[in-house]
């Protein structure tokens, strides 16, 4: 098997990218239209061939088409004969399809304790004050052994917070009422919005995006987000959460003949939108952490100028298509991008990068030493799945085949944060009516069910479902999981922000 990916042909000969240094992250840039899909597209299929996952977002409805092999065109077999691809041939790539709503692909659901309180302030747009509510939120459920699972367990758990405010205060600081009631109608703005989908279980195994494919091949786990790009804020922040579980529950793998995955991250400017410093300088930790993880980052966007300087520095791999000079701000961005470019002294980088056509781009890869060659001019190679969105039911054929299509598919909802808390201020309503009843139903609901018996667990992540465990099978799942994962998550959560019971 060949030990580099043909990204396609220059004037001084093919262009290629190592195996071996995937896993130094890179940058697909480029105007509208000037062919950034195209090259998304042909590097997961090289990847996916080479045996490598691959995780992408499709924002546009397009990349679909890597489900099913494309068919001869006159365009495409001549490119094929430009860049010298002499056994270019049509076939289709192992697809796994995910979709926040679940209805074109498998759910890729979250516990709101995995999402932790940053990523999840970030999400609802809080101010200071709210964030510091929230981060007390999900100390004290760790604390009493809480499960935080979805929406209707942080409700509780605020109404719990604001109704013992006084006892909380004076060990975990002020609590204002205001900023507890901003936060749930923040919450309740989100549910509007669709993002309650995101939280439950069973939520994602990251372990299930870096499994081999059929035939030796990688599978390309495709998250259809063409809706989901209409919130910005949800979408960056699901991607963010992508990654952050990635590096937390991958093993270190060093440097290798291959990464385990790849991951796109196409509309990168968003991730950075309105993002505190703070917040960025953890990516940043992470990006360049996780290459020992053997995950390989690619920024997919308009401009470099969408990327942080400090995460730019670690891309290897740059794929630069044609950028535009009209306007003073557009030729300084020029300026910058050929500045980013190891020199090549057959042509004006600068000059180059606004001539180029549909499917051209300057190309800079890693040599075997790890550094940069010099840029090349490039006419990328065809792709060989469809330039076409699959149809529905080849969509629906390859979900219902997936094997673990029936366990994503079902919604577990097992006892956390909710049902303990109303048991409990049900059961002081039954004691007394004195005692004040802190359930998220309110005052004067009267009994209801009583708390059932619960392994607690070591963390407020949940653990997951597979087939027919019981629910006392799930729990202690959850128990050793989160012995195994606790020294991992104490570190990732360092780097994202979310507070675990101290140990």
């Amino acid at each position: 098997m060949t030990s580099a990916v043909f990204l396609g042909a220059s004037p001084e000969g093919p262009v290629t990218q190592r195996f071996d240094k995937i896993n130094r992250h890179g940058l697909i840039a480029g105007a509208t239209g000037t062919g950034k899909t195209v090259t998304l597209k042909v590097l997961a299929q090289a990847y996916s061939e080479a045996g490598i996952p691959v995780f992408v977002a499709d924002v546009k409805g397009d990349l679909s088409g890597l489900a099913e092999a494309g068919s001869p065109r006159d365009f495409l077999t001549h490119r094929a004969q430009d860049v010298g691809l002499e056994d270019y041939f049509f076939h289709d790539s192992p697809t796994v399809f995910w979709d926040l709503e679940g209805t074109r692909g498998m759910p890729p659901r979250a516990t709101v304790s995995e999402l932790g309180p940053v990523l999840l302030s970030r999400l609802l747009g809080l101010t200071d004050a709210q964030e510091g509510v929230l981060h007390i939120a999900f100390r004290l459920a760790d604390e009493e052994g809480l499960l935080v699972l979805d929406l209707k367990d942080l409700r509780a758990l605020l109404v719990h917070i604001g109704n013992n405010a006084q006892e909380i205060r004076a060990t975990h600081g002020m609590v204002s009422p205001a900023s507890v009631g901003a936060i749930q109608r923040r919450l309740l703005a989100l549910e509007n919005e669709g993002g309650d989908r995101l939280f439950g279980e069973p939520s994602l195994e990251v372990a299930d995006l870096a499994r081999p494919g059929p035939h030796g091949q990688g599978p390309i786990h495709l998250l259809v987000a063409d809706k989901l790009i209409a919130t910005p804020l949800l979408y960056s922040t699901v991607m963010l959460w992508i990654l952050s579980e990635l590096y937390e529950d991958l093993p270190e793998v060093g440097d290798t003949d291959k990464p385990v995955l790849a991951l796109f991250l196409d509309e990168a400017h968003l991730l950075f939108s309105d993002t505190p410093k703070a917040l960025v300088d953890k990516i940043t930790q992470v990006t360049r952490l996780i290459r020992s993880k053997g995950v390989g980052i690619y920024f997919v966007t308009q401009s470099p100028r969408d990327i942080p300087d400090p995460i730019l520095a670690q891309l290897g791999t740059r794929i630069q298509h044609g950028l535009r000079a009209y306007t003073p701000g557009e030729r300084t961005a020029i300026k910058a991008v050929a500045d980013g470019f190891r020199p090549n002294p057959a042509f004006d980088t600068g000059a180059v990068v606004t001539e180029l056509a549909t499917g051209e781009a300057l190309v800079s890869t890693l040599d075997d030493r790890g550094a940069p060659t010099v840029v090349q001019r490039t006419l990328i190679r065809p792709p060989a799945c469809s330039l076409n969105p699959v149809n529905d039911r080849l969509r629906a054929r390859l979900i219902a085949s997936h094997p673990d299509s029936a366990h994503y598919a079902r919604f577990v909802d097992r006892e956390s944060a909710y049902e303990i808390l109303t048991a409990r201020a049900e059961a002081r309503v039954a004691d007394g009516p004195e005692d004040e009843d802190d359930s998220p139903r309110g005052k004067g609901k009267g009994k209801g069910k009583k708390g059932r018996s619960r392994v607690p667990s070591s963390g407020s992540s949940g653990s997951r479902r597979r087939g027919s465990d019981s629910i006392a099978e799930t729990a202690m799942k959850s128990v050793v999981r989160s012995v195994g994962r606790s020294l991992g998550r104490e570190i990732v959560r360092g780097l994202l922000g979310s507070i675990f019971r101290s140990r």
